[in-house]
């Protein structure tokens, strides 16, 4: 098994060294090897470990899912219906979120519309968002 220094991890994986040590403080990253002159050191298992936390990040999972979905993949005899749940439970989240998205973007829409140019002073676009 390599050891790799979280530079390179950081690198390989796309994750700021921040985050790396977020995840580590958190619980969703073991607490690393250290080298003999205390650096933190990384084998290929973490290395995948951090691709899939950002994977479902990517997805819009959050940290309570993955950490969620972590603990059914240490388990292989779990069932997958489980890891159904939380990804259904995260597709309810985006598509409210997109539903949120539609609703901002047809009110902005219609700012842009209502713009007739001229000055500031007389802008619907600044006088819409100046409404309370």
């Amino acid at each position: 098994m390599l050891h790799h220094p979280i530079g390179e991890v950081a690198r390989r994986t796309k994750l700021k060294i921040p985050t790396i040590r977020f995840y580590e403080e958190i619980g969703l990253l073991p607490a690393p090897q250290r080298a003999p002159n205390g650096r933190r050191v990384y084998g290929d298992t973490e290395i995948s470990r951090l691709a899939f936390i950002q994977n479902a990040r990517q997805l819009g999972f959050g940290l309570d899912q993955i950490r969620a979905l972590l603990d059914l993949s240490s388990r292989p005899a779990s069932t997958c219906e489980d890891a159904r749940t939380i990804a259904q439970d995260n597709l309810q989240i985006v598509k409210s979120r997109i539903a949120a998205l539609r609703s901002l973007e047809r009110e902005l829409q219609q700012i842009v519309v209502s713009c007739e140019g001229g000055s500031a002073r007389d802008c619907r676009i600044i006088q819409a968002l100046a409404k309370l």
